[in-house]
């Protein structure tokens, strides 16, 4: 199927900018749907055809993307797929959700005869603008075939991970890793500028040796070094439902994960202090405040 008529759910901050590269990339339509008329009416601007309802995109498309805040909402979602879709159909979730939540709405949706797959996402907002994403999947051989060069238009690494369900299990891995990383990162940081080192010869030194990370050059450095934190970008409150999906997982699969839970605890903290709304590497102004 070299030109399946697709659908895409979901036109918020990572979703507007996928959607995006599908609907300039891809040979066949792209009919879309969100709950805001306006990020519909961009997307129309840009090529798609502009839908009604979810139902709406359901019964026109052969491969649906949703990019949604939870598994509640994917759960939803696919509920109204089920109803409307075909038989043969294939929902991608590019979501991060719970994996078991990834592994009902998969079952509930085979009933019908639809496949399913999770595929959540990785890196920035601008990635998802520039179709750089890395995009980890969880599917069978066959639907990964399917839908792996669909998701070619978001993403320029495109890794299966596994059956259904592993796709969230590395997504959450990785995300745990750098939320972790980033809460190392603010507590050092505050400790070298105390001791007299700037954070900017931190950065510089530091990533010349073992210390380094993705996390240092990209969050400590433009974000937590000059202290900006903008609202509208990742938040606490984010890093906190994915967070509790790894804990939950971790529990489920007989780990202690005492790592994440500290973690957690200065997103958390951020929250309580007011400013769970800026952009999540804000927890260093909680360091040494306790």
């Amino acid at each position: 199927m070299s030109r399946p008529v697709l659908g895409f759910i979901g036109l918020g901050v990572m979703g507007g900018g996928m959607c995006r590269n599908a609907v300039q990339k891809h040979a066949g339509p792209v009919h879309v749907f969100d709950m805001a008329p306006a990020a519909v009416a961009d997307q129309a601007a840009s090529g798609a055809i502009a839908a009604e309802s979810v139902a709406d995109v359901a019964q026109k498309a052969e491969v649906i993307f949703l990019s949604l805040p939870g598994g509640k909402q994917v759960a939803a979602v696919c509920e109204e797929i089920a109803l409307h879709a075909k038989p043969g159909s294939v929902v991608v979730d590019l979501s991060t959700t719970a994996v078991a939540d990834a592994r009902m709405v998969a079952a509930k949706l085979a009933e019908t005869g639809i496949d399913f797959a999770d595929a959540p996402v990785a890196r920035t907002r601008q990635a998802a603008i520039d179709g750089t994403l890395s995009i980890m999947v969880g599917a069978s051989a066959e639907i990964f075939a399917r839908v792996a060069p669909l998701l070619g238009y978001m993403g320029s690494d495109v890794t299966l991970c596994g059956e259904v369900g592993c796709g969230q299990v590395v997504k959450l891995v990785n995300n745990t890793l750098l939320f972790e990383q980033v809460a190392a990162i603010a507590e050092m940081m505050v400790v070298a500028e105390r001791a007299g080192v700037t954070p900017e010869k931190l950065i510089e030194a530091v990533g010349l040796g073992s210390g380094n990370s993705f996390a240092l050059q990209t969050h400590g450095k433009n974000a937590m070094a000059p202290r900006h934190f903008p609202e509208k970008a990742f938040p606490s409150h984010y890093v906190l439902k994915d967070l509790g999906y790894m804990l939950q997982l971790a529990e489920q699969m007989g780990v202690d994960a005492k790592i994440g839970k500290l973690a957690a605890s200065y997103y958390q903290a951020a929250v309580e202090a007011g400013i769970g709304e800026k952009y999540f590497p804000a927890i260093i102004e909680l360091v040494g405040k306790e």
